[in-house]
């Protein structure tokens, strides 16, 4: 094993919702990731995970990339952005300059970092033509960016399992599911040369099409318990993640 330390930076992608362990806490891919690394490394491992929902790139580089770098990694993640092309300030130049400066911070420290194209979530939600043309800029300068650096560039947007099958996503359509979370594990760790549950790259079933008015009277109750509650924190200027704290924030075995 070359790695013997891994830190994930990000937000609710790398937090890992909705992926909830028994006791409410989410677990997600990244955690699922260092549980293997560690398989591999022995009791010393080291994981933080430093991520926090609803974060924008600018706090995710100024609360999170310092402390990830003290720590002195072999590995780290870095996924920041998602929630930035959803905001009407979206800058693509400015995150293109700080994208790749960030990475390059994180690599010039000696540390291997992955970086990820975003998964296409965008099929079950509206706003597709404004968002998508930003996802698909993002994506391909995060690409430039991984071929920059010598990166580790995992692809998710290449995958269309996570366009064509919804049970990949929760139930908010934003956030990925427990199966979603296996399935960017498998590839992070395949892409690293290291195994995994070969379950976790399976496709799962697709459910059987719905009937126009249950899925009319599904979507009627996404927009109440997940789309107006969103519309109302972007208003009000707060976020998800305003009451969050990190929960992994210091490097360490695992099973602590």
């Amino acid at each position: 094993m070359r790695w013997r330390s891994f830190v994930a930076v990000g937000d609710s992608f790398t937090e890992g919702m909705d992926d909830a362990y028994p006791d409410g806490t989410y677990r997600g891919w990244a955690d699922l990731v260092a549980t293997r690394l560690a398989a591999e490394a022995g009791p010393d491992f080291g994981y933080a995970n430093l991520a926090i929902r609803g974060r924008l790139f600018p706090s995710v580089v100024a609360e999170q990339v310092p402390a990830a770098l003290a720590m002195k990694p072999d590995l780290v993640s870095f996924a920041a952005g998602g929630n930035d092309v959803l905001r009407r300030t979206f800058d693509p130049d400015a995150l293109a300059t700080r994208f790749d400066a960030v990475v390059g911070r994180l690599r010039s420290g000696g540390a291997d970092v992955i970086l990820f194209r975003f998964a296409d979530v965008l099929a079950r939600l509206p706003g597709q033509r404004l968002v998508s043309p930003r996802i698909a800029l993002v994506n391909r300068l995060i690409g430039e960016i991984a071929e920059r650096h010598g990166a580790i560039l995992i692809d998710l947007f290449a995958d269309d399992t996570f366009r064509l099958n919804p049970t990949l996503w929760s139930p908010d359509r934003l956030h990925l599911s427990a199966a979603g979370h296996r399935r960017v594990a498998g590839q992070v760790l395949t892409t690293l040369g290291v195994g995994c549950d070969e379950e976790w790259l399976m496709v799962p079933e697709r459910p059987a099409a719905t009937p126009w008015l249950a899925a009319r009277a599904a979507d009627l109750s996404w927009v109440g318990r997940h789309l107006a509650p969103w519309v109302t924190r972007r208003l009000t200027g707060r976020s998800s993640g305003d009451t969050v704290t990190a929960k992994r924030p210091v490097l360490g075995p695992l099973a602590d």
